[in-house]
């Protein structure tokens, strides 16, 4: 194939520059140790270093088959490593049925190819742990693979993980085929009244009437938990207060809740991983990371039943008293096949949110693309965000999505039940004030939304300093901002099915340059709100502002200006 001179002029600094930023952050300044090409200062993750020893759980009595149970083997061989210093711990071919797997400092699981460690669906192999879960300290069975102050720890090779999810979740009838409900039912567990929903057991109903958002906040005693014990899913990776930590190569699979929880760590890093739970799993997420500093995530993909990609730092009080945000992370070269958001920040963000970024991404029908949530009690500051190179298919809700008003429904479930929970009361600024500002978005395609852009800040406290360009979007509807400030987009197409294309609401110091989209969508532009203030436009295609441009009685006709 030949290409002329002028083609290759145009596509050579393009492919260049496209190049440069695939690269981004894989180098590092060696004068300085910081990592390249990134938008705030970071520091190199240090990776964990395990000594050269090494043992198979083989040498300990394992059985492969998956009918003899090898949690002795495990911690066996775990424990004679660690006396000698630390070292490998090998899981061969095989198929290995164990409980939960307790690590410790200078240890690695490393699984080779074609091996499978599936954990027992025998729930009394997993006694209650203190821990945290959903942004609160509270009791959970134990995770099964967990560690707690480790130093120096990783799991890595080519072989799977599976949680046994199954047996712990409850699951509604409509998301499984009806042979898959006959299998469930004839498994064992309680159908509800209804016959909508199958239950693990009673204990799991008697904890989900007193739970709030998945925590029973009522009760106090380990003895009051122990009552409700099968309602406490564990996530199955739990890993708490660790330094460098590396996780490489396996598939995670079928997590009773979320899958792998990174919390209080500092040096993580996350690459080359499979992550997968079936659409339909409760809190099915991929990886949370939490409260956690100096994070890397990369070349990893995600295929889950909630949010992939999600960044989190505590929840209200408990959260804010904690105080340690998540900070210096970076997520790139990932791709989610399905979840409730690709990259998710929040809700659970009391501590905070800083120094992120996120590249080179392809979420393929995720619920939400891009997307950020909170609401008001959570408190906390969600700043210095970078998010670039995003590529979108077939987003059944918002492909970026600021929501401060978070119902703790999916976006779909929002969507589906007519709601948007939206309450436009003007309260005082407190401690427990959400903030989201100085969040940069650039280079994101996406091809079939629902809705491109949603921007709903709250009155107290506008969404600040919120830069996007070079966005184009597909999508039944446009962009939506509610109760910003400072809000910037420069080169911002919009192809709609329905208008205005743009619809603004008490949004003040906005400035749109360069919003390409069809005429035929009227109105182009609609502003209301008595909130409104200072709205610009240029270069919007708009010919006719008796026709295009709505602006309502409550709006100061003199605050907008629209320059061609």
């Amino acid at each position: 194939m030949k290409f002329s001179k002028s083609i290759l002029f145009f596509l050579v600094p393009f492919l260049v520059s496209a190049f440069a930023s695939a690269q981004i952050s894989n180098k590092t300044d060696k004068s300085t140790g910081l990592y390249d090409g990134i938008e705030f200062q970071m520091s190199r993750v240090k990776e964990p270093v395990i000594p050269a020893n090494s043992v198979s759980i083989i040498a300990y009595g394992a059985k492969s088959g998956g009918q003899f149970l090898c949690t002795t083997a495990f911690s066996s061989a775990i424990e004679a490593l660690s006396k000698k210093g630390g070292g490998r711990v090998i899981i061969p071919r095989g198929t290995w049925l164990t409980g939960p797997i307790t690590l410790k400092s200078n240890i690695e699981l490393h699984t080779e190819a074609g091996a499978l460690v599936v954990f027992s669906t025998d729930k009394n192999f997993y006694p209650l742990v203190s821990t945290n879960f959903e942004g609160f300290d509270t009791y959970r069975c134990m995770s099964p693979i967990n560690g707690r102050n480790l130093e120096n720890v990783a799991i890595t090779g080519n072989g799977i993980f599976d949680g046994s999810g199954d047996v712990w979740r409850a699951v509604k009838k409509e998301k499984l085929t009806e042979s898959q409900w006959k299998k469930l039912v004839a498994s064992g567990g309680i159908v509800s009244e209804n016959g909508k929903t199958w239950y693990p057991s009673q204990q799991f109903i008697d904890g989900e009437k007193i739970a709030e958002m998945n925590v029973p906040r009522s009760l106090k005693t380990q003895a009051e938990f122990e009552k409700i014990k099968d309602f406490l899913r564990p996530v199955m990776v739990s890993l708490v207060s660790c330094k460098k930590v590396l996780l490489d190569g396996p598939t995670f699979q079928n997590s009773p809740a979320w899958c792998i929880h990174p919390l209080l760590c500092e040096d993580l890093t996350v690459r080359n991983l499979t992550v997968r739970n079936p659409w339909y799993s409760q809190n099915g997420d991929g990886i949370d990371i939490e409260s956690c500093k100096n994070a890397i995530v990369h070349d990893s993909n995600f295929d889950v039943g909630d949010d992939a990609i999600c960044i989190k730092s505590g929840k209200d009080k408990e959260g804010r008293d904690r105080g340690i945000p998540t900070e210096n992370l970076i997520v790139k070269n990932c791709i989610v096949y399905h979840g409730h958001g690709g990259v998710t920040v929040g809700s659970e963000m009391s501590g905070g949110v800083r120094n992120m970024h996120v590249s080179n991404c392809t979420f393929l029908g995720t619920d939400v693309g891009l997307r950020f949530k909170s609401n008001r009690g959570r408190g906390g500051v969600v700043e210095n965000i970078y998010i670039s190179n995003i590529e979108m298919t077939n987003i059944p809700t918002q492909a970026i999505s600021f929501n401060l008003y978070y119902s703790g429904k999916s976006a779909s479930e929002d969507m589906d039940a007519g709601t948007t929970g939206q309450l436009p009361k003007l309260l005082p600024v407190t401690e427990e004030t959400p903030q989201f500002k100085n969040i940069f978005i650039r280079d994101v395609n996406c091809k079939g939304a629902f809705q491109g852009i949603f921007l709903q800040g709250l009155p107290e406290m506008n969404l600040q300093n919120i830069q996007l360009s070079n966005i184009q979007m597909e999508a039944d509807y446009g962009l939506i901002c509610s109760d910003v400030s400072g809000v910037k987009i420069k080169n911002l197409t919009l192809i709609t099915k329905k208008g205005p294309v743009v619809d603004l609401k008490n949004s003040t110091d906005l400035y749109i340059d360069g919003l390409s989209c069809s005429n035929e969508r009227l109105p182009i532009i609609h502003i209301s709100g008595s909130r409104t203030g200072k709205i610009t436009f240029k270069n919007s295609g708009v010919l006719d502002a008796t026709k295009q441009v709505v602006v309502e009685n409550e709006v100061n006709k003199d605050m907008v200006q629209i320059i061609k």
